[in-house]
Parts: C-alpha cells; sequence; structure tokens
C-alpha cells in the first residue's frame, strides 16, 4: 500500500505576549491537541470555514450552556406565552 503525501508545509512566525502565549499554550493541553501548532491550524481552519461565527455567537453559546446547566430553562409553551404566541401552534 503506498504512503500518501503530506502536502508541504511553511512556518509561519507571530508575535504574542507571553501573558497570551500561556493562554494558548494551557488551551491546547487541555483541549487535548498534540501540539501547539495543530491547534492554531485548527483554530484558523475554523476561522475560514465558519467566517460568520463570531465572538458574540460564542458568547450567547456560552451563556446558554450556563443557564442549561444551572437550571435556568423554559418550556415552549413559557416562551411562546411571552412573545404572545400561546395558542398560535400548528399541533392545535
Amino acid at each position: 500500500m503506498a504512503e500518501a503525501e503530506s502536502p508541504e508545509k511553511t512556518t509561519v512566525n507571530i508575535r504574542m505576549t507571553e501573558t497570551f502565549l500561556n493562554d494558548v499554550d494551557g488551551t491546547w493541553k487541555e483541549e487535548g491537541y498534540n501540539s501547539r501548532s495543530e491547534f492554531i491550524r485548527d483554530v484558523l481552519r475554523d476561522a475560514i470555514k465558519h467566517p460568520d461565527f463570531n465572538r458574540a455567537d460564542l458568547k450567547a453559546m456560552l451563556a446558554s450552556e450556563v443557564d442549561i446547566q444551572e437550571g435556568n430553562t423554559r418550556t415552549s409553551d413559557d416562551v411562546k406565552a411571552e412573545h404572545g404566541l400561546a395558542g398560535n401552534s400548528d399541533d392545535e
């Protein structure tokens, strides 16, 4: 079986503060990446594939996750009533 060739890689240098680098290093290790480079490639790939996903979207998702974990949830009937949609369901 022939071994697949890997695309040629180019080294890219970036500058960042030591504090930020420490955050990056802590994150890739916590997330289970094999290396800092693997983590950075993955983050950049996500940024390219999902350019419309922004920090506000991430904050909203994280806030929702915290609400769910803390049990701060509402039923669909509660949400419908809050928005004046009670009784307008297609199921009725």
